[in-house]
């Protein structure tokens, strides 16, 4: 088939699978180990699941350590091969004393079991448990389908773990979903039950997070962020991590250092909690996949807390710092101490010796509309829809990539009718949100939730609608769902909005590869899952005029 297969992003090779080196700079060997963690975690996901239905307790730390397997494996997240190694022997190594505790040790799967003692070893066993193992193009689908949901809900109750909550309902979910894809009696209507359970704790997932982020950092509120620069040495924090901000701007306040957002860190300025750091500057850049030319304008280090890390560093690499589940061979790695602290003073005493940032624009952007803050608006939206004002909502979540095919959402949003509201959240927005819009009456026509996990708000919106209009089904609402995939965690996002009911979700730019004709098939007749495909055709099909 080729050196690697894997076709987990959007960007895979022909929308069929990378086989010679990733899309994403992922290289065969990174592929075949991180094929070979998803594999042991699956192992000790069955040992686990076992342990539990013996009624013994599993200790929060092997839930975590499954947690960040997953996280680990997600696109554009680690690069590092010695890391990716170091996971799969501590699952090994925590999987057999695990093992020690069962009573019944019998009828253990392969993941469960095998060891290795060298890196060749690992790379041999990895090219025999790989996506391709499973011969059955249907149940390969629906099993890649649930681990990659698995992986962004992950991702989600990682950030949410660090802000000191936990679901174990969801851990033991997370658990049991991962052994049962090694289960060769499940069938395929087995697993299409298992894909929609997977979206049902999505949803809880999305809400721990979200209790997490308010809780701690108080309700996202109407903001403006600037995007022009100031005159100090700064610091760019890039990807979702909450926590990993606040002790940088805590560890920056008072030393002239400047901290900026970069891609899904952006919706960070919302938050209440934030807004008293003298040092927090401002928004710099667009989408993750700018970052090749936008960080080596910075000038100063770049702080990468979760995936959107590109492995192309031409001019910045020895100014990249990695964090958490994120790696990437070369760059200075920063672990947090027994009791959760990040020591950033590298980071910062690099800052001091470097330029002020390059402006690459001015002006600000419109955020905070979240749950709270658009409950607040109700009425107000409410009478602009009952007047006629407000005809149409657009969900236009998710994410954002390289390819030109991507200019579709642009070209959409410029071509809404100005009676027409989008809802976002997630890096799409950098498609238009520093287009000039407008408003409706005060209201803007882009409301930004936040990050990608801030679909969840999006979705409270819709079924606070759905009261608020005294209708039956969500469905009913003048809410069309033209969403841009990218990875992982747009999948979750995916499966949750199933759960609720939602349907005629149009995805795009392209179907999912890891789709097979036939699970396609069953998402286009029971949930109406359709593609995209031109700005005027598609918006006869939503209805919009």
């Amino acid at each position: 088939m080729g050196d690697m297969f894997c076709f987990q992003c959007q960007e895979t090779a022909g929308c069929h699978g990378c086989t010679v080196s990733g899309v994403c700079g992922k290289k065969p060997e990174t592929a075949a180990l991180q094929d070979l963690l998803v594999y042991v975690t699956k192992g000790i996901s069955f040992v686990t699941t076992r342990l539990r239905s013996e009624g013994k307790a599993v200790d929060h730390a092997v839930d975590n350590l499954v947690t960040v397997n997953l996280f680990t494996t997600i696109t554009n997240a680690n690069f590092d091969n010695a890391a990716i190694m170091e996971r799969i022997n501590k699952t090994v190594e925590t999987r057999n004393q695990l093992v020690e505790s069962l009573d019944n040790k019998e009828d253990l799967p392969d993941a469960a079991t095998c060891s290795f003692k060298s890196k060749e070893a690992m790379l041999v066993k990895a090219a025999l448990v790989g996506v391709l193992a499973t011969k059955d193009e249907d149940i390969r689908s629906l099993r890649e389908l649930i681990t990659y949901g698995l992986k962004g809900l992950a991702a989600y109750t990682e950030h949410a773990n660090v802000l000191g909550k936990d679901d174990a309902e969801t851990d033991a979910f997370v658990q049991k979903a991962l052994a049962s894809t090694l289960d060769d009696s499940l069938t395929v209507d087995d697993l299409v039950k298992l894909t929609l359970e997977t979206g049902k704790y999505g949803v809880n997932g999305m809400a721990l997070l979200d209790e997490a982020n308010t809780s701690t950092y108080g309700n996202p509120e109407l903001t403006e962020v600037d995007l022009g620069v100031r005159g100090n040495t700064g610091i760019l924090i890039s990807g979702h991590d909450l926590k990993d901000l606040e002790m940088l701007l805590e560890q920056c306040e008072g030393t002239g250092v400047d901290v900026y957002t970069h891609g899904e860190m952006l919706p960070a300025h919302y938050y209440p909690a934030f807004k008293k750091y003298e040092c927090f500057a401002g928004n710099y850049g667009n989408a993750w996949w700018q970052q090749t030319t936008e960080f080596e304008k910075f000038h100063g280090p770049i702080l990468m807390t979760t995936n959107c890390v590109v492995p192309m560093m031409r001019g910045y690499k020895e100014r990249l710092f990695t964090t958490g589940a994120v790696g990437v061979d070369g760059c200075a790695h920063i672990d947090a101490d027994e009791n959760g602290h990040k020591d950033f003073s590298k980071v910062i005493e690099l800052a001091k010796t470097c330029q002020a940032p390059e402006q690459l624009e001015t002006g600000k952007i419109v955020g905070g509309f979240a749950h709270e803050q658009v409950f607040a608006l109700a009425d107000k939206v409410v009478d602009a829809v009952k007047s006629g004002a407000i005809k149409h909502f657009v969900v236009m979540a998710g994410c954002d990539g390289r390819q030109k095919s991507r200019q579709y959402y642009a070209d959409f949003a410029k071509a809404l009718p100005e009676d027409t509201v989008i809802l976002t959240a997630g890096c799409a927005k950098y498609k238009y949100i520093k287009m000039d819009l407008g408003d409706i009456g005060g209201i803007p026509r882009v409301l930004d939730a936040g990050q990608c996990n801030d679909s969840y708000s999006l979705a409270l919106i819709a079924l606070k609608l759905k009261e608020v209009f005294g209708l039956d089904d969500v469905n009913d609402l003048p809410i069309s769902y033209n969403i841009a995939w990218y990875e992982q965690k747009a999948v979750i996002v995916l499966l949750a909005l199933l759960y609720l009911g939602v349907k005629n979700i149009h995805l795009g730019p392209t179907l999912p590869a890891f789709l097979s004709p036939n699970v396609a098939k069953v998402l286009v007749e029971n949930f109406g899952i359709a593609g995209i495909t031109d700005v005027e055709n598609d918006m006869e099909i939503f209805g919009i005029k």
